[in-house]
């Protein structure tokens, strides 16, 4: 079972470590993103070597392929991807949301943002939800209890309770509907796991933590509501879920101030989905421990490249004769190694490389961010590290034109 152990404070902002069977992790964390089992274009010892050491899958996904009885059967997630770290799985509950958001919208008030799931795709009721597989057109269904019991049988070390995720800016009366439905569900979940814990048990196999998901979109009474309720079943950890998608990051900021306080301050604290860096050191200053974004690796898939003065846009014109490293400030493989120039040609190129070196940059920067902010914490100067990088992300990249937009 994992056990979070609070070392120092400034502020809201927490400096923990999370104990599990499988190892401790330092925390406020950024995990990488490995949706399939595999974080896209790196192995597992590139993850040992950048200091990442708790990565997320989708249960969604690997529901769908390989299937987790296969994974179960060749020994886990862990072993199936040659991981020896943490591991935290998601519900697939955002999966629904977004499949959700591009459905019909069918018997929606006029303005009211509510996706209303047509007719084929995805169909939510209280047992739970049925939905087209993206791969073959296939009707599948996920409920709490099976969405628990796969993320169980791929033996992840957090797995996280299902739930449904409505866009920020839905009506009220949607969101209230939606939020108690997850919180019934969130009672089922935690009956599997239970069940499901004793098996794994008894086997010898390693537990599996689960966390409750607070919904409720930007209303404080219905998020204190949903804190409150899931707390009372006193689960091995909480997340902040409904956030970054479709509010202003000014909203969410707000938000996320008010409402991760209020999280049970002896257990961890996830906000999931979430986000640029700007959006990671204002969840650490409210007090969250845990972030996870497919924002680094999927920009830097794209060219988009985190540095200390900003994003660069390594395919631009103006980099094609520029022979110094990505970032001067960066320790990286990549900025000891190549320079500008050469991540333009190997991006323009299209050379598989470039997108290596993009993601061993952009995660070394987002895990380095999060190790500086642990050590301001400590050093109880957080507001100011935070006031620092944000002045020098908007001064820019020396003159390059780097934007503070992602």
């Amino acid at each position: 079972m994992i056990r979070y152990q609070l070392l120092a404070t400034d502020g809201a902002a927490r400096r923990g470590r999370l104990h599990t069977a499988r190892g401790t992790v330092e925390t406020p964390v950024f995990m990488p993103v490995g949706t399939a089992a595999c974080v896209k274009t790196l192995e597992p010892r590139d993850l040992s070597a950048l200091g990442a050491r708790i990565v997320l899958a989708n249960t969604y996904h690997l529901f769908l392929r390989p299937g987790h009885e296969l994974v179960e059967r060749l020994g886990g997630l862990h072993r199936f991807m040659a991981w020896d770290g943490l591991t935290l799985t998601d519900s697939g509950g955002f999966q629904v949301f977004s499949l959700g958001a591009r459905a019909e919208r069918t018997g929606a008030s006029a303005g009211s943002g509510a996706p209303r799931p047509g007719p084929g795709l995805v169909t939510i009721t209280e047992e739970g939800v049925t939905f087209r597989s993206h791969l073959d057109g296939s009707r599948r269904f996920l409920s709490p209890e099976i969405a628990t019991q796969v993320q169980l049988a791929l033996g992840a070390d957090v797995i996280m309770a299902f739930d449904e995720c409505p866009p920020a800016l839905a009506d009220r009366a949607y969101h209230e509907r939606s939020l108690a439905r997850t919180q019934r569900w969130l009672e089922r979940c935690r009956a599997a796991w239970v069940a499901g814990s004793r098996r794994r048990a008894d086997a010898g196999l390693h537990p599996s933590s689960l966390f409750g998901i607070a919904q409720g979109g930007l209303h404080g009474d219905l998020r204190a509501r949903a804190i409150e309720e899931a707390a009372a079943l006193d689960l091995p950890g909480y997340a902040l879920g409904g956030y970054a998608v479709g509010e202003s990051p000014e909203e969410m900021w707000a938000g996320v101030a008010r409402d991760a306080p209020q999280m049970p301050s002896t257990k961890p604290r996830y906000l999931m989905g979430v986000g640029t860096p700007e959006d990671l050191l204002a969840g650490i200053a409210a007090g969250v421990d845990m972030f996870d974004c497919v924002l680094p690796t999927r920009t830097a898939r794209n060219g988009l490249l985190f540095t200390s003065r900003g994003r660069l846009p390594i395919k631009n014109a103006r980099f094609t004769d520029d022979q110094r490293p990505l970032d001067e400030a960066c320790a990286c493989p990549t900025c000891r190694t190549y320079t500008r120039a050469y991540l333009r040609h190997l991006f323009r190129a299209q050379e598989i490389t470039a997108l290596r070196a993009n993601t061993i940059h952009n995660l070394h920067y987002f895990l380095n961010l999060m190790a500086e902010a642990r050590t301001a914490i400590e050093a109880g100067r957080l507001d100011a590290f935070r006031r620092e990088r944000l002045a020098a992300w908007k001064a820019g990249l020396d003159g390059d034109g780097a934007s503070t937009g992602a």
